[in-house]
């Protein structure tokens, strides 16, 4: 008896899809399962030539998107890229930034050292168990997603191995204006249209909105967002640099879950696990963190990433303070202590955090890539005393 494989509608998280397949043992249904997809309920048909089985199937959490209206060998396609990149940007504990690729911020074209460098730095990353890769549309005018299509171009089944995470909104400054956010539809459309094209891809599997636009309409937003999702162009969407009450006002006007938000977070910029410390206190007015956000997200399932984690290498080498260091000196002896590397005790302590933040990782260094490997492959190894004390030594004050 052949398995006729499910097809499933075009629908948003929450609605009911009915979902049909031979035998509750098949592929199909550990297929819809990886989907996100939970049975609610089961009954019988009589075909004429086999016995069906159809399950009335909804959303469980976490929501995940819906492949696009699939037939089986599509369906069997996406769960390859399912099982080896991990469909959901939540689940992945460490992210490779490709900002430094692609060559200068300028219009001089790239060209084969650009490419080979960016194929070294993809392989490092994916050498130490990193399969996310992140992109912005402005990165170096581009240029980042353009050398990243190349890579991909040149090893076309890498594609099925690695989740691809880019982001717009924001306008560089030239003969057309200033540097200015743009949320509009339009602009959105446009700019997942051009990143598609010089990533090579037919999909983003998630679309961040890189910066809050004080004159964006957010039903305009969202349905711009939906419109995308239901053309299977993007599978997640998420945010960068917002405050919770931005993200929850978007929300309010988008079906689709709102599932990361992008952040400066690292040692050295530390307000994120300040601004909840230094409440009722003088000091809490240097606090730019917005008070809230981490309670926000955690509490709506939005994974926390963070970008500039290793602070330019400040406790890694490149120390600015007697402070910075200092605190690189505690973060050498964590390292020799528990057989690691500086940068993954500068990872650790943020990963450490219940909040699971996942560093963006963002050198274009392969051996520096390889040295956050611990980050990616061990859980964060710092007690809690170790954690307070690199967080002490770092803010150059005790708390309060």
């Amino acid at each position: 008896m052949t398995d006729l494989g499910p097809v499933f509608d075009r629908v948003l998280p929450g609605e009911p899809v009915v979902l049909t397949t031979a035998s509750a043992n098949s592929t199909s249904l550990r297929l819809a399962a990886k989907l996100g997809f939970t049975e609610v309920e089961r009954f019988h048909t009589w075909d004429a030539e086999q016995w069906l089985t159809e399950y009335v199937v909804g959303r469980a959490p976490p929501l995940r998107p819906v492949a696009a209206t699939l037939c089986y060998p599509r369906l069997m396609a996406d769960d390859q890229h399912v099982s080896q990149a991990d469909a959901d940007i939540r689940d992945h504990r460490l992210i490779y930034g490709c900002m430094g690729l692609g060559g200068g911020w300028d219009a001089e074209p790239y060209g084969a050292p650009e490419i080979a460098a960016a194929e070294a730095a993809v392989e490092a990353a994916l050498e130490i168990g990193v399969t996310a890769f992140d992109h912005a549309d402005i990165y170096r005018n581009g240029k980042s997603e353009a050398v990243f299509g190349e890579v991909l171009a040149r090893a076309p089944e890498l594609r099925r191995r690695v989740l691809i995470q880019t982001k717009c909104g924001i306008h560089l400054p030239g003969d057309d204006g200033p540097g200015r956010y743009d949320l509009r539809a339009t602009h959105i459309e446009r700019s997942v249209e051009q990143s598609l094209t010089r990533l090579r891809t037919d999909v983003i599997d998630v679309l961040l909105l890189h910066r809050p636009d004080p004159l964006a309409d957010p039903d305009e937003v969202a349905g711009a967002l939906t419109s995308l999702y239901r053309q299977g162009l993007v599978r997640q969407f998420g945010v960068s640099n917002m405050a919770a009450a931005q993200i929850a006002h978007l929300q309010a006007s988008l079906d689709v879950p709102l599932v990361a938000n992008q952040l400066e977070i690292s040692l050295a910029r530390r307000d994120w696990v300040e601004a909840g410390v230094l409440v009722n206190t003088a000091e809490s007015t240097g606090a730019g963190f917005p008070l809230g956000t981490l309670e926000h997200c955690r509490a709506h399932r939005i994974g926390l990433q963070a970008w500039g984690p290793l602070a330019r290498g400040r406790f890694t080498g490149a120390a600015r303070t007697e402070a910075d260091r200092e605190t690189a000196g505690r973060v050498a002896a964590l390292a020799d202590a528990k057989g690691t590397t500086p940068e993954a005790i500068v990872l650790w302590w943020i990963q450490r955090h219940p909040a699971r933040v996942a560093p963006v990782i963002g050198t274009a260094r392969p051996d520096r890539i390889r040295a956050c490997r611990d980050a990616a492959r061990r859980d964060p190894e710092l007690t809690r005393e170790e954690w307070y004390d690199l967080w002490v030594i770092a803010r150059g004050a005790p708390l309060p």
